[in-house]
């Protein structure tokens, strides 16, 4: 069976994002590679000290990670939510990084939120249950 792969667009990002967008992605692609448990842990651990992102930041963000990185543009969605959160974290804010799953049909996903919305998705991720999630802030 087979996918239909479409890009996103891409945008032109200035200069100055591209680097921090580069390096996000690389971390990123090595970050996805840990067992789900560890990659939370180590996402909560880069979020202490920043402030919550509003909706442009995190869509900037998203943009630019998807101008600099065609696996992000495709679907790799968990290596584009995590370098998009770690390239918000280099701005000195985060997003709600979620993850989640459907099963009608059955799908997984990865996606950062921004004032209570998704950022950037095609997709009604309210279909999602969220089985991870690193929020701006704790709900304790």
């Amino acid at each position: 069976m087979s996918m239909p792969v479409t890009l996103e667009s891409r945008t032109r990002v200035p200069w100055h994002h591209r680097a921090a967008a580069r390096f996000a992605v690389g971390a990123a692609r090595l970050l996805v590679r840990l067992r789900p448990r560890r990659l939370r842990r180590v996402l909560e651990s880069v979020r202490r000290g920043a402030r919550p992102a509003d909706a442009a930041t995190a869509g900037a963000a998203r943009a630019a990670v998807v101008a600099v990185s065609r696996r992000c543009a495709a679907q790799q969605c968990l290596q584009r939510s995590v370098a998009t959160a770690l390239l918000c974290r280099m701005w000195g804010v985060w997003p709600d990084w979620c993850t989640g799953v459907r099963t009608q049909p059955f799908r997984a996903h990865a996606w950062v939120e921004a004032d209570g919305q998704a950022v950037g998705e095609r997709e009604d991720v309210t279909l999602y249950r969220t089985m991870m999630e690193v929020r701006a802030h704790d709900r304790r």
